[in-house]
């Protein structure tokens, strides 16, 4: 039988490259299936190869490409899902801007919290080393700074913690706070 979200709900999870933010939403959105809470993952690099693929890198092709992910996200919200994005959002003001297109009431900050050392060892698709070696510019981290967020709803550190714990910490958040299903952990 399916369990409704008494509302839908946008789960922004921010972090650098590598800190495991796909990993996460992926884990999180598949155990909020099992029981029957409609979900989705939005996640920032696949927009990027479809609704988002005319735009580059430059702070303003960054500002517009994640007001495009709060709208889709605000979209699935609106209609009762919980949207799970996975988005460097590298700016408080980014955050900030999604959080207001989203709403306060339905908008969770998850900052994925891993030491830039640990993300860039970890590499999954090779950008840190083709950033160190001049290939990709305005990189994240390196070239392009993050701004941690100051006072997010959830922080999950990957470098003490799996996958499966973060989702629990981010469950946790929701069932405490946006009363989901306490089954869910």
């Amino acid at each position: 039988m399916e369990t409704d979200t008494p509302k839908g709900l946008v789960v922004w999870l921010t972090g650098m490259s590598g800190a495991g933010k796909s990993t996460i939403a992926q884990a999180l959105v598949l155990r909020m299936q099992t029981f029957g809470i409609r979900s989705t993952v939005l996640d920032g690099d696949v927009l990027r190869t479809g609704l988002n693929s005319d735009l580059g890198f430059s702070d303003a092709d960054r500002t517009e490409n994640l007001r495009r992910v709060a709208h889709v996200a605000a979209l699935f919200c609106q209609t009762g899902f919980v949207a799970v994005t996975a988005t460097i959002s590298p700016d408080s003001a980014h955050r900030e801007n999604a959080r207001r297109i989203v709403g306060e009431d339905s908008f969770i900050e998850v900052f994925v919290d891993t030491p830039l050392e640990i993300c860039e060892m970890r590499d999954p698709k090779g950008l840190y080393k083709r950033a160190r070696r001049g290939e990709v510019r305005q990189f994240t981290g390196l070239s392009s700074p993050y701004s941690p967020p100051v006072a997010p709803d959830v922080i999950v550190r990957t470098l003490s913690a799996s996958a499966n714990e973060c989702v629990d910490q981010i469950l946790d958040h929701l069932i405490r706070r946006h009363a989901l299903d306490a089954r869910l952990i």
